[in-house]
């Protein structure tokens, strides 16, 4: 039996992207003493994506900002709430997860955990998870003591 030829669709359907671009990257660090170690994070993924992170207030105890990469942009908080004016504005946490490939929290604090199971969103990180398209991957690395 003979199949009919497959058919080309319309090229004005096809979406081609002539140039790849590296994968975008949201890191978050919640309030974990490894969050000391975000810096070395944020450079690792550096070398191969694009990143942008979010801190919570409380992992900018533990967060060095002198190490991270020069040219990344550190959310906090402050931008959530300040970024909007009427309505219409574009709102940051939407545009962090436009932006994103996928989100990786690391270290993921037990309270940050705990907002998160129960669908709390009082800072810009748990914002941006309530908001998350979860046809796109995120990761979290758990860090606290049981």
């Amino acid at each position: 039996m003979a199949y009919p030829e497959p058919q080309v669709a319309d090229r004005e359907m096809v979406k081609v992207n002539p140039t790849p671009r590296k994968p975008r990257v949201l890191l978050a660090a919640s309030g974990s003493v490894a969050a000391i170690k975000f810096g070395n994070l944020c450079h690792c993924f550096s070398e191969w994506a694009e990143v942008k992170a979010v801190a919570t207030k409380a992992s900018l105890h533990f967060i060095d900002r002198a190490s991270l990469p020069k040219d990344l942009k550190l959310y906090t908080d402050e931008e959530e709430w300040s970024s909007w004016g009427k309505i219409g504005d574009s709102v940051l946490h939407i545009e962090l997860r436009r932006w994103a490939d996928i989100m990786v929290i690391a270290p993921l604090s037990a309270n940050t955990l705990g907002k998160i199971a129960g669908g709390l969103c009082d800072n810009l990180l748990t914002c941006v998870v309530r908001a998350w398209d979860y046809s796109k991957p995120m990761f979290v690395c758990a860090k606290y003591k049981a």
